[in-house]
């Protein structure tokens, strides 16, 4: 089936059609000389506390412009999470409900993200589409060719023309992940290597960690918080324990909530923000953070790190301004922003 072709080919060149992608918006700004794409305004000029951040909640935004759209799609699939769901599924694959960015600015006086509620599926259903799309136009072309951006100039990306400018954020639902550089005062950081058998987004590619999509886990009011996402991500992601946390669960009483928490509130732990940055092969966009421990803090908390986790392996690396080849655009621009900012960060 040409879908399941187009699907295995996104899958297994993620990296360099993400390049590719990269070339098709030459006017946007992009973040440290990574394929990551901004705006001015989602890059502030030194890393920002992440308590800093406002965030404000509307519960009724405006529709975006591409919703679920249908092009290319098999018969008898309305959205492309349902094709993907029945021909090729992802292990880890779930719509639950997230939050939706509507607007963002980090370089006023008081930083804002507004958010509304959402569902994982919507971004899904553009995202994975657009970069489906160019993955099946770049089939019969030589993936490292110049030449081949004229083709979104010729409607052979009818669906990426729609969306246009992938930064504006009325055009899609844009739900935010939290991409998270775990780095010590001595100089490494968690590096993780992406299972392309077990991810439904950037499998094959190196990431910082850890990164999840910003999720309410009970109540979207009660959860929208950064730090509380980022909590369940490190322990999921380093230390390997389950998503499901059952009924009747209070973050607030979790041991681990309360030992994580209680080491940034004694400045064991610094997190700041770094910016924001939309992926130019999926548009996912996501929150750049990093957090900071001092060398007991990180043994202490993570003294069980796994080698390997639910989306692939684990590892430590030298913060030494280097990147991994090849690596998610958006755990490239994290390297390479808290690089420029590391006098302030270690201090």
């Amino acid at each position: 089936m040409e879908w399941r072709q187009a699907r295995e080919f996104l899958t297994g060149n993620r990296h360099e059609l993400g390049q590719m992608a990269s070339r098709l918006y030459p006017d946007v700004p992009t973040v440290e000389g990574t394929p990551l794409l901004a705006r001015p305004e989602w890059l502030p000029d030194t890393p920002l506390p992440l308590d800093a951040l406002r965030l404000q909640w509307n519960q009724h935004p405006e529709p975006p412009a591409v919703a679920d759209p249908r092009d290319g799609l098999p018969d008898g699939f309305r959205t492309y999470a349902e094709a993907w769901q029945a021909l090729a599924p992802p292990k880890v694959f779930e719509d639950r409900p997230s939050y939706r960015l509507l607007d963002a600015d980090l370089t006023t006086v008081a930083p804002t993200l507004s958010l509304g509620p959402s569902h994982y599926f919507a971004a899904v259903n553009v995202g994975e589409a657009v970069a489906h799309e160019l993955a099946a136009a770049s089939n019969t072309v030589a993936l490292d060719t110049v030449a081949f951006t004229a083709l979104s100039n010729t409607g052979a990306l009818p669906l990426r023309q729609r969306v246009g400018d992938p930064c504006d954020l009325s055009r899609r639902t844009a739900l935010p992940a939290i991409t998270t550089l775990t780095v010590t005062k001595s100089g490494s950081y968690v590096l993780h290597w992406r299972d392309p058998e077990k991810v439904a987004h950037a499998g094959g590619l190196h990431q910082v960690m850890p990164v999840g999509v910003f999720q309410p886990l009970v109540d979207e009011r009660a959860d929208l918080d950064l730090w509380r996402c980022m909590v369940r991500e490190f322990s999921e992601e380093l230390l390997g324990t389950d998503e499901d946390y059952g009924p009747g669960f209070v973050q607030e009483d979790w041991p681990f909530h309360q030992a994580l928490s209680a080491a940034r509130d004694e400045g064991r732990i610094a997190v700041h923000c770094l910016g924001l940055g939309v992926d130019p092969l999926t548009l996912a966009l996501d929150v750049l953070t990093v957090a900071v421990f001092d060398d007991a803090a990180f043994d202490d908390l993570f003294e069980g790190l796994v080698d390997v986790n639910a989306e692939g392996r684990v590892a430590l690396a030298p913060f030494d301004g280097t990147v991994p080849a090849p690596a998610q655009p958006a755990g490239a621009a994290a390297l390479r922003l808290a690089w420029r900012h590391r006098a302030a960060l270690l201090r």
